[in-house]
């Protein structure tokens, strides 16, 4: 006597060593060391000055994406201020991106949280979404040849000294 069709499941464990068995096969032919993307260019109105990204060619250039709602922002902004002040005579130049569809809200929250580098502003988030900004804050670390070197979505204290260390060897090539 046979079993119906839908009796006739393979158990779980085979599911799941096959599915596992695949995924193996599709990354192993994965380029390890593919080149970094380069960085989408950039001209943005900025707080007196249009921001244009290819002048900073040659430099490092942390791109960070914020608004004027975003809780995270509120603290990473103190760190950036801090890395603009440490590493700007080593070639970094920090960028805040505000992506607020009104520009009264961005000044307002820089009134309260000050930013001693350059802001630039993306209402209809097209460099945003260039960049593919995923959250907030979003931060890339682009090279001196304007190739994204490291990408981060949020802002966490404790990851500081990591993201710094990442800045650091950016720096010294």
């Amino acid at each position: 006597m046979s079993r119906p069709v839908s009796q006739c499941r393979p158990p779980w464990f085979a599911v799941l060593f096959l599915l596992v068995l695949t995924c193996a096969v599709a990354f192993a032919g994965a380029p390890k060391d593919e080149p970094a993307a380069l960085a989408p260019s950039f001209r943005l109105p900025g707080r007196g000055a249009e921001v244009v990204s290819d002048s900073l060619r040659g430099r490092v250039v942390l791109v960070d994406f914020w608004a004027s709602w975003c809780v995270p922002c509120r603290k990473s902004f103190p760190w950036l201020a801090a890395l603009q002040e440490k590493h700007a005579n080593a070639g970094l130049s920090v960028v805040g991106v505000n992506v607020d569809k009104s520009r009264g809200a961005a000044d307002a929250f820089l009134a309260q949280v000050p930013a001693p580098f350059a802001i630039a502003f993306d209402p209809a988030g097209k460099v945003a979404s260039a960049y593919r900004v995923k959250g907030m804050p979003s931060t890339f670390l682009v090279g001196r040849d304007g190739r994204v070197v490291y990408a981060h979505v949020g802002f966490d204290p404790a990851k500081t000294a990591e993201f710094e260390k990442r800045i650091e060897e950016e720096l010294a090539r």
